[in-house]
């Protein structure tokens, strides 16, 4: 067990080199393994970590300043997620296996057999979260997915929670190895340069990261600046408009008043689908509603200092815009900080776009009034890349809200209708992503099933002996998955 005062040390050049090298031994046993075999390494991950959560919830509290019910059930998420991966294995479509035999009779003249399918892209460099210290960290999403996928996985701890991070990592190496999965599937290293140095090296064929614009930024450019150029998913910053209609704020303007000081709120506003602005019609009467909510919201530590450093920044930047009024100036004693809250109207928004649409990370959100519909259109046109965006309406108001989420839909990955963004189900038909800057790769997600995806590539055999063909491509359906034969989805066998 590793104990309170024990000092992580960097990983130094000769140790990644270990960790590299044994990453490409481990991709093609990994890669070779059964989808099912692969599905019961997860779940012994996800049981091992379970029946460590009463050492591994500790380490987490007292690193992160987070509590104790939250870390329960963001672990309780972390291995949930795990084990739905393993059913995703075990259905065997993610493979996307289509099987196109010989046909001479094809309209574009004799076709070859062809058979075709995901395969995984090799070790994977996983750079691990602040803010979620389990489900976006060591052992999290990405970390499912790409094992999943059957990449090795290394994991960049953050610097944020390193003992857990260490201690993660040692119950998810054991139960590996207790499974039977193949030596270096997967380590935890530490350090900003052993991170750099890992994303260059030619052995790691793809990255993920979940923090910073600038940090993620960096991350993708050097990704991209490779001699041999890689997959970089970078969740980066997001700010999550929320939009009430006028029929929403007369049936229910109370009970969303106080919703959104709850969402806004949660987690001291260091969720990537915190709520940043609510548009609200001019005239709305909330402001007495939603400025008691706020300061009803008890005080909290930030996760360290550099976020409680920029949370300070960006709540001066933004009250420093002329037109905009400081409705609840929240107090900071060190990390613990209550919550703040802003106000402005569409045309100061349009006008000091640069500054007002600039993610604040933590417990802090701007109302914005909007006079009719074509403020409230010209003010989502504003927006770049989301992962969410929030409309709360009426049922009524279907048809005159249709323009506004045409326009939404461009702009984010996840569209809501009266709830909030906070809280991303782990599901099938979950996305979590956006164009830029949500993301760095917006056709895919980080939460959900389809996460795998980003970790596969499509290989094509044609003319390939049956013997020679992956389990997967066979006449034979061995593994019992579904399949396209001739565009014809089924699990049955290719007849002759």
């Amino acid at each position: 067990m590793t104990q309170p005062d024990t000092v992580i040390s960097n990983t130094t050049p000769e140790e990644l080199e270990g960790v590299l090298a044994s990453a490409a031994e481990a991709a093609r046993p990994l890669a070779d393994l059964r989808p099912a075999e692969r599905a019961a390494l997860l779940r012994g991950v996800a049981d091992a970590l379970d029946a460590a959560a009463d050492k591994l919830v500790p380490l987490a509290m007292e690193e992160s300043h987070l509590p104790e019910a939250r870390l329960r059930g963001e672990l309780a998420r972390t291995t949930f997620q795990l084990r739905l991966f393993g059913e995703v294995l075990e259905e065997g479509s993610y493979l996307e296996a289509y099987i196109d035999p010989a046909d001479p009779d094809w309209g574009m003249g004799p076709r070859p057999d062809l058979r075709r399918m995901l395969v995984p892209l090799g070790p994977a460099l996983v750079y691990a979260a602040s803010n979620f210290p389990f489900a976006f960290s060591v052992a999290g999403g990405d970390t499912a997915a790409a094992l999943a996928a059957g990449s090795p996985v290394i994991v960049k701890a953050h610097s944020g929670h390193p003992r857990l991070s260490l201690r993660t990592g040692e119950v998810v190496a054991q139960a590996l190895v207790d499974g039977g999965a193949p030596i270096g599937t997967f380590a935890v290293v530490f350090g900003f340069d052993c991170g750099v140095a890992a994303l260059k090296d030619p052995r790691i064929k793809a990255g993920s990261f979940t923090g910073s614009i600038p940090g993620g930024r960096a991350l993708f450019e050097l990704a991209s600046s490779r001699p041999d150029p890689i997959p970089f998913y970078g969740e980066l910053g997001s700010l999550n408009p929320v939009f009430v209609t006028p029929g929403a704020l007369a049936a229910r303007g109370e009970e969303i008043a106080s919703g959104y000081a709850a969402s806004f709120t949660l987690g001291v506003g260091q969720f990537c689908t915190k709520p940043g602005l609510l548009f609200l019609p001019a005239g709305h009467g909330l402001d007495e509603t939603i400025v008691s909510a706020v300061r009803g919201i008890n005080p909290a530590p930030l996760l360290n200092g550099r976020i409680a450093e920029g949370y300070s920044d960006g709540l001066e930047r933004l009250a420093a815009v002329p037109g905009v009024s400081v409705l609840v100036d929240g107090a900071a004693d060190g990390l613990v900080t209550a919550p703040s809250l802003v106000k402005t109207t569409v045309p100061v928004l349009l006008e000091h776009a640069d500054a007002l649409l600039e993610e604040c990370f933590g417990p802090v959100s701007l109302v914005v009034e909007y006079a009719e519909d074509d403020e409230l259109l010209a003010a989502a046109s504003a927006f770049a890349g989301n992962l969410t965006a929030t409309v709360q309406g009426e049922e009524s108001e279907a048809d005159a809200v249709a323009p506004l989420l045409d326009v939404l839909r461009d702009r984010a990955g996840r569209l809501l209708w009266n709830g909030w963004p906070t809280g991303v189900s782990v599901t099938y038909a979950m996305h979590h992503g956006g164009s830029w800057p949500a993301t760095t790769a917006s056709i895919h997600t980080s939460v959900g099933t389809t996460a795998i995806r980003r970790f596969l590539r499509p290989v094509s055999y044609q003319s390939m002996p049956q013997a020679a063909l992956p389990e997967a491509l066979r006449d034979e359906n061995l593994l019992g998955i579904p399949r396209r034969v001739n565009n014809v989805l089924t699990t049955d066998d290719v007849k002759a």
